[in-house]
Formats: structure tokens, C-alpha cells, sequence
């Protein structure tokens, strides 16, 4: 069993940051990637960013130059720094970890708010 838990959500005004983090517990095949997506009210979850267990990253380009992925691989966790936030960035933030079998498993997200 593969668990995830999102955390470091909460309400920030525009130009500012927050730190997510998201914690893998369970069964973790050492080749893996953690991404991050977001679904914004009345919208389909989009791409964010994503990190392999390589060290391989790729960004959605809203994003690019203002969100860094990074992870801990001893602690299965993978993080989300966010800077200069837009109100556009207002969304449910989730966590999904993609294993070597192509078994994939999401979190339940932590809400981000960026007021302007």
C-alpha cells in the first residue's frame, strides 16, 4: 500500500511563496517520479512539475522561472517551492508518484489561494 500526503498549503497574497511537500510511505520502487498537478475550480487538473528519481525535471511553462521540484530520496518526499505567486496559481495542488511497474498513486491535495 502507497500512500501520499500532501502538506504547506494555505492562503498567500500575490508575489509571494509557499513550500509543498508531499511524503511517499509504503512499497517505493527506487525508480520513480513525483510530480505535482493542480485543478483549479471548474478546471481539469493540469501538469505542474515533475522530478524522477534521477534527477530529470520538467516544468509545465506557466510555471518555469518561478517553481522549483526538488526531493529528498531517503525520505521519499518531493517538494514544491513556489515564488512569486499569481492569483492564477489559486488550485488544488496534488502530489502523484508514478512507480517502475507504471502503478501510479495520487494524494488527496492541499488547496493553495492567491489573493491579488
Amino acid at each position: 500500500q502507497v500512500q501520499l500526503v500532501e502538506s504547506g498549503g494555505g492562503s498567500v497574497q500575490a508575489g509571494g511563496s509557499l513550500r509543498l511537500s508531499c511524503a511517499a510511505s509504503g512499497n517505493i520502487s527506487s525508480n520513480n517520479v513525483m510530480s505535482w498537478w493542480r485543478q483549479a475550480p471548474g478546471k481539469q487538473r493540469e501538469f505542474v512539475a515533475s522530478l524522477s528519481s534521477g534527477g530529470y525535471t520538467n516544468y509545465a511553462d506557466s510555471v518555469k522561472g518561478r517553481f522549483t521540484v526538488s526531493r529528498d530520496n531517503a525520505k521519499n518526499t518531493v517538494y514544491l517551492q513556489m515564488n512569486t505567486l499569481k492569483p492564477e496559481d489559486t488550485a488544488v495542488y496534488y502530489c502523484k508518484l508514478l512507480q517502475r511497474n507504471n502503478m501510479q498513486y495520487w494524494g488527496k491535495g492541499t488547496l493553495v489561494t492567491v489573493s491579488s
